[in-house]
């Protein structure tokens, strides 16, 4: 393709973050409102239980599917056509519909009941997150094919669109009826599901139509037509470097309708690698949620508490949403697009090898430079930020300011696994990731005994503590695995795991000042926190220069783009 991956990749980041930031404020001031007006037990409902409902089916239906379509639609483009590539992502809307069976079994009849006020709504709630996963899935052939021609816009103009149009109409209905919240959670989350599908299939149905009369007019001038419109500039801009793009009308999205002589309806190679991803995929699952597994299968926390610690964990996490969750998806992009699976990297285009190191590189040291921010920041003002968040009866008792703390701790090693750990899935064998199969086994084994144990030995911050180990040791894991594919050619991008001396001792320095004025009045407290976090910005940058000329270089690019 002439596309250019590494561009995209950055482009995607950017925009990801940015919109982002403006719609997860809106998630959280949601939230806020339901804290102080509804009550925490409808929060916990809604956030814990029926969101690991969501989580777990779109997860299991997809997560293993798209990471093998990419793969091969990157690595394997001899061997696996695209009407094998389209058939396989639709493949994800059967598997959601068999999940859903035994999903809504056990939401509705193991896990522990919730109060009677809330159980209709509660009982409407698991089928109506259960049908709009199902409807969620129709567009997915179409969500693959964006991701892979790099219609970076379009994700993320949907992705907003289906946040604006889930809280509208959330807040819409509660703001009339506050017992209804449960039921305006269900009925939100079926449209924006409907969002979804509707803004990915009318945009290639313009885009498909209007391409095709592009290519007429690229024809010599004896053989256009009179009655194809001219493409405007802002058209011609979707239309560069295209030429690739297979489809000619919709309907190509769905399955069967792209047929190609002697290829089979699916490929036998690109199910191997799926297989592989689904064993990898349910383990990921578990890790990734297995706090949420454990509240909602044992009776560790009531809902209110629960609603606590998923407030406190999604304002520890905002990093991870904001930041380092797009900055990893454009990350693994990359490097599935730059790196091949079966092949050395000394037997790799040099040239490759080396912009994949130093993009490694360069994302582990920014990364773990807001992990290190957040842990240093985090110490001093998450009395701060909770109190601001949720008022004065939410920090009651103390709970709440010493869960966020430790948070920071696994911000910081969100931020290094996330990318690590990324690369690793990015460039791994068939064979290395059953391998690594097994590990995760043991990982997921030993995160959910952790976290029973110590949730009964600290309460609510040992589900914080198991979450630390275990990413500690997906870490090592990883980053071994990164030093033996990159010793041989004397590269070393792991080196972006030491942020250098002077920013370093900036944070030590700045995280005691701010701890000595903790108890200050609110303007002294915030004060020093802004001008500490100022002067950590530019110690990092004085130490970093090259990369904060490079990111300066790509944002003007992208600006002007």
């Amino acid at each position: 393709m002439a596309r250019n991956v590494l561009q995209s990749s950055l482009l995607g980041a950017g925009f990801s973050i940015i919109f982002q930031i403006l719609c997860r404020i809106l998630t959280f001031g949601i939230n806020a409102y339901i804290v102080r007006n509804v009550g925490r037990e409808v929060l916990g409902i809604m956030n814990v239980r029926l969101l690991l409902l969501e989580s777990t089916l779109l997860f299991l239906s997809r997560e293993a599917i798209n990471r093998a379509a990419l793969s091969a639609n990157s690595q394997q483009r001899d061997k696996c056509s695209w009407a094998q590539l389209i058939n396989q992502m639709w493949l994800t809307v059967p598997i959601c519909a068999a999940l859903c069976i035994p999903c809504l079994y056990i939401w509705l009849h193991w896990l522990s009941a919730v109060d009677a006020p809330y159980g209709a709504q509660y009982v409407f709630a698991c089928y109506a997150v259960a049908l709009s996963c199902v409807l969620e899935l129709l567009a997915e052939s179409a969500v693959f094919v964006s991701q892979v021609f790099c219609f970076v816009k379009l994700k993320i103009v949907l992705n907003t669109l289906h946040i604006f149009v889930r809280s509208i109409i959330f807040l819409w209905i509660v703001t009339g009826d506050r017992s209804a919240a449960i039921a305006a959670f269900a009925i939100a989350q079926l449209a924006s599901a409907f969002t979804i599908v509707l803004g990915q299939y009318g945009f290639f149905h313009y885009y498909i139509r209007r391409f095709n009369d592009f290519k007429l007019q690229q024809q010599p001038h004896g053989r256009k037509s009179k009655t194809v419109p001219e493409s405007s500039s802002w058209e011609r801009s979707l239309f560069e470097n295209m030429d690739d793009f297979p489809f000619t009308k919709l309907s190509e999205l769905l399955p069967g309708v792209i047929t190609r002589s002697g290829d089979g309806f699916f490929n036998r190679e690109l199910q191997t690698l799926t297989l592989s991803f689904v064993k990898q995929g349910v383990l990921k699952q578990i890790l990734t949620e297995g706090e949420k597994y454990v509240m909602s299968v044992s009776p560790v926390l009531s809902f209110g508490e629960q609603a606590t610690y998923d407030v406190v964990n999604n304002l520890g996490s905002m990093a991870a949403r904001f930041i380092f969750r797009p900055i990893e998806d454009s990350a693994y992009f990359y490097f599935t697009q730059t790196i091949a699976r079966d092949t050395r990297l000394a037997k790799q285009p040099p040239e490759r090898v080396r912009q994949a190191s130093s993009v490694l590189h360069n994302l582990l040291l920014g990364v773990s430079s807001i992990g290190l921010i957040a842990f240093t920041f985090g110490q001093s003002y998450s009395h701060t930020l909770l109190l601001l968040y949720g008022g004065e009866d939410f920090v009651a008792g103390g709970l709440p300011q010493q869960l966020l703390q430790w948070h920071c701790l696994a911000i910081y090693l969100l931020s290094v696994n996330g990318i690590s750990e990324g690369y690793m899935f990015a460039t791994n064998t068939s064979r290395d990731i059953d391998k690594y199969n097994y590990l995760m086994a043991i990982f997921s084994i030993s995160f959910l005994v952790l976290s029973y144990i110590l949730t009964g030995i600290f309460g609510p911050v040992g589900f914080i503590f198991a979450n630390c180990i275990n990413m500690l040791g997906r870490i090592l894991y990883s980053t071994w695995y990164i030093r033996q594919q990159y010793q041989p050619l004397s590269l070393n991008p792991l080196q972006g795991l030491w942020p250098g001396k002077l920013f370093g001792g900036t944070l030590v320095i700045a995280g005691l000042i701010c701890y000595w004025y903790k108890y200050a009045i609110f303007s002294t407290h915030m004060g020093v926190g802004l001008g500490t976090g100022i002067f950590c910005l530019l110690a990092w940058a004085l130490a970093h220069r090259e990369l904060v000329h490079l990111a300066w270089k790509y944002s003007r690019r992208i600006k002007i783009e």
